[in-house]
């Protein structure tokens, strides 16, 4: 009994002695925070996403007290959020313009079909390092919801067609389902740009295959290259890439894309929407 106690008793001394030593070498060899990076924190809005490419806002904070990093990195504040560390720190404001994420596939349930049943880790990453993905079409979405699960501002929910939808309200362009996303499907794109994009990430050149794995694929047929007006589409690796520099959106290539591909970046419903139900090749 008495080994027990003097044991206890020894443990005890011993954790506060090292507990004194702790808190005297803490304040022995503290280094004083600069109170700007206090200021600058306090203007985040504390998401820690690492849109800015630091580790979270502290980190931010930081490399912008230390002039390393631009009042502009926040996608999440935007603007105003640039203005607020500006008065702190006496500096301009930088523009922050507003981005938000596009899913560049539009293969629903009904129209790109499985491989067969899929039984393994019901995440898009495990289902593509598992089986090579789920579907027949092999750039297509996986629809397990990876995005949805890893956006903190709940701008991404799950459609019941299958397809991530992404409220371009509540997208803060953070970019974290971009890196999320294993089959690189969902784009960054300004909000406020004009013009048409490619909703299919088929990059197969044969048509009937196309066709054979998604119902809404891209066929090739260069439609839209063909009839835009400004000849601001070219085909790159099966794909319509449009120029926005030249791009009017007339919407003409929207109009003639048989698999309705094309969408008009500016109507936030189309880019909401799963494809439509009846496509003629």
């Amino acid at each position: 009994m008495n080994i027990i106690l003097i044991t206890a008793l020894f443990a005890a001394a011993l954790a506060l002695i090292l507990g004194i030593a702790l808190g005297f070498f803490r304040e022995f060899f503290a280094v004083a925070e600069d109170p700007l990076i206090g200021l600058v924190r306090a203007a985040l809005p504390g998401a820690n996403c690492g849109a800015c490419g630091f580790p979270g806002c502290d980190g931010y904070a930081s490399a912008v007290a230390s002039k390393t990093a631009e009042n502009g990195k926040c996608t999440v504040g935007g603007t105003a959020t640039a203005k607020q560390i500006a008065a702190v720190l006496g500096s301009d404001a930088a523009e922050v313009a507003p981005v938000v994420s596009v899913l560049a596939c539009q293969g629903s349930k009904e129209h790109a079909p499985q491989k067969g049943e899929y039984t393994g880790l019901q995440t898009c990453r495990g289902a593509k390092l598992s089986a090579g993905g789920t579907k027949l079409c092999a750039w297509g979405c996986l629809g397990f919801g990876d995005c949805a699960a890893v956006c903190q501002f709940g701008g991404i929910s799950m459609g019941e067609d299958g397809l991530p939808k992404i409220d371009l309200e509540k997208c803060t362009g953070c970019k974290v389902c971009i890196a999320e996303c294993p089959q690189q499907l969902l784009r960054e794109v300004p909000k406020d740009r004009k013009g048409s994009m490619a909703r299919c990430s088929n990059r197969n050149p044969v048509k009937t295959m196309v066709m054979k794995t998604c119902k809404a694929g891209c066929i090739k047929c260069e439609l839209c290259v063909k009839n835009c007006p400004q000849k601001c589409i070219t085909l790159e690796n099966g794909i319509p890439v449009v120029d926005y520099r030249t791009c009017i959106s007339c919407g003409t290539c929207v109009a003639k894309c048989p698999t309705k591909v094309l969408k008009l970046l500016q109507t936030a419903g189309d880019l909401n929407q799963a494809a439509e139900k009846k496509v003629s090749a």
